[in-house]
């Protein structure tokens, strides 16, 4: 009898023989979450893969004779997670100040200390190991927010990065806080454009990044009328970082005025802003990137993830993971901390009087860990849901596993049962890049040897 379960190594080699643009793939027997409203959940469904492409969804689907036929009965299909925001070149530091106090801390320790002697060497292995983590976590669609650019080769490197692991990846570029660099940004975003980002259909986007204000590093890294012209001459977005209170929310209100807020615009973090900023983002369609437990464990202005003022606005916001110094790696945590967060707000807001609570459900926050994640980085129309037309960027997810047994409620499954462990299988664009558990394609040892020799490395040469 011939195994074609979604652990086996000869539907895996199956898979991998045929040329990419000519594999098909038929997952059979999943219980399947697409995030779609036109297709909802659909028990005991099957998805057909043609190249990159999901083409059908549905029951009892046919596939040409020569497509590999993967049993997936007992497993949950899911889009992948969308992260929006990610210093991916800082991980080799990852928990080095896991009970950091506040942002002051970070920037001093991280940005004007370890970020000052990263060499492109640094970068490229801090971006990788950020990028197959985020892979083996169930991310698909990651935001590398890469505000170490301290020269054109320290750009190159946070890209290679990226494109070696094969996840679909944004590099949102942004010159350095501190310390020495050549000054290149933003001109240099040109020729990264042109040397990395000519395709419309690839693995890759690129975005302008920036500050919300200058109260950190100066005028330069500000976003403001100059950085949106540089960003509309070259058609990317924007992903503005440290959206924090009255300076920031005076900013946006310029920015509004200004016109150049935009669905093309993402504020990360929009914590302790002004009923006036967010009506702006509102009327924009500004699009908002939260990070729940940066927020609330390193205290970014009020603490709280700003998602019912988002809400209330008509923002369905984001998701992110922000800095590994200090956080977790995995958006299962961003899920339930917020959910977490937000209902508990709600009921003690309502407590002791006879208003009903007004609770985010666990649908709302794979949403946004999904779809308005793709949307926030402007790949709505390419990820973020299992539908027919769209990349197949997915993941197989046991739903037999000893934490999740028997499957009863699937979204809930995902949100509240399940972690890396139980994700079986990824694929981005088509191809598997975990595959019966493990990670493909990369040499953990040799990987180990990089990363110990990066941090070692930044320790020795920092002056923190």
């Amino acid at each position: 009898m011939t195994d074609n379960s979604t652990t086996s190594a000869a539907v895996l080699e199956q898979i991998r023989r045929r040329p990419a643009k000519e594999r098909r793939v038929l997952f059979t027997g999943a219980t399947i979450i697409t995030m779609d409203p036109a297709y909802g959940v659909i028990g005991h469904g099957d998805l057909l893969i043609e190249g990159g492409t999901i083409t059908a969804v549905g029951h009892e689907l046919t596939a040409a004779d020569d497509a590999v036929i993967v049993d997936a009965t007992g497993t949950i299909l899911s889009p992948g997670f969308v992260d929006a925001h990610r210093h991916a070149w800082e991980t080799q530091l990852r928990r080095i100040m896991p009970d950091v106090d506040d942002l002051g801390g970070y920037v001093m320790s991280t940005l004007a200390g370890y970020a000052t002697v990263y060499r492109p060497e640094d970068m490229y292995v801090g971006t990788r190991l950020a990028a197959l983590t985020a892979i083996d976590s169930g991310i698909t669609t990651m935001l590398d927010f890469s505000h170490n650019s301290r020269t054109p080769e320290h750009s190159d490197a946070a890209v290679e990065a990226l494109r070696d692991t094969g996840i679909r990846g944004v590099h949102a570029s942004m010159g350095p806080h501190f310390g020495d660099w050549d000054r290149q940004w933003p001109g240099d975003l040109t020729r990264l454009k042109y040397q990395y980002f000519t395709s419309d259909d690839q693995l890759l986007t690129l975005r302008l990044a920036a500050l919300a204000t200058d109260e950190i590093a100066g005028q330069r890294l500000a976003y403001g009328t100059e950085l949106a012209r540089v960003a509309a001459d070259l058609s990317i977005g924007v992903s503005v970082d440290a959206v924090f209170g009255t300076p920031s929310s005076e900013a946006i209100l310029r920015w509004a005025k200004d016109g150049i807020l935009s669905p093309d615009v993402t504020l990360i973090h929009a914590t302790g802003l002004t009923p006036e900023a967010w009506k702006a983002m509102g009327e924009t369609g500004t699009t908002v990137a939260l990070a729940p437990t940066s927020e609330a464990q390193i205290g970014l202005e009020t603490a709280i993830p700003a998602v019912d003022e988002a809400l209330s606005v008509g923002i369905r916001p984001a998701l992110s993971i922000d800095v590994e110094v200090a956080l977790a790696s995995d958006m299962f945590t961003q899920m339930r901390a917020l959910h977490a967060i937000q209902r508990m707000r709600a009921v003690n807001a309502a407590y002791g009087t006879d208003h009903q609570p007004s609770r985010i459900t666990t649908h709302d926050v794979l949403d946004f860990a999904t779809l308005q994640g793709a949307r926030t980085n402007g790949l709505e129309a390419v990820t973020g849901s299992l539908t027919p037309g769209k990349k197949a960027d997915l993941l197989v997810i046991q739903a037999e596993d000893l934490n999740n047994m028997p499957l009863n409620d699937p979204i809930g499954t995902v949100v509240l049962g399940s972690d890396p462990r139980n994700i079986s299988t990824v694929l981005i664009n088509g191809e598997p890049r975990k595959w019966n558990g493990h990670i493909l394609d990369v040499d953990l040892s040799a990987l180990r040897r990089e990363v110990h020799a990066s941090r070692d490395h930044v320790l020795n040469a920092s002056p923190a």
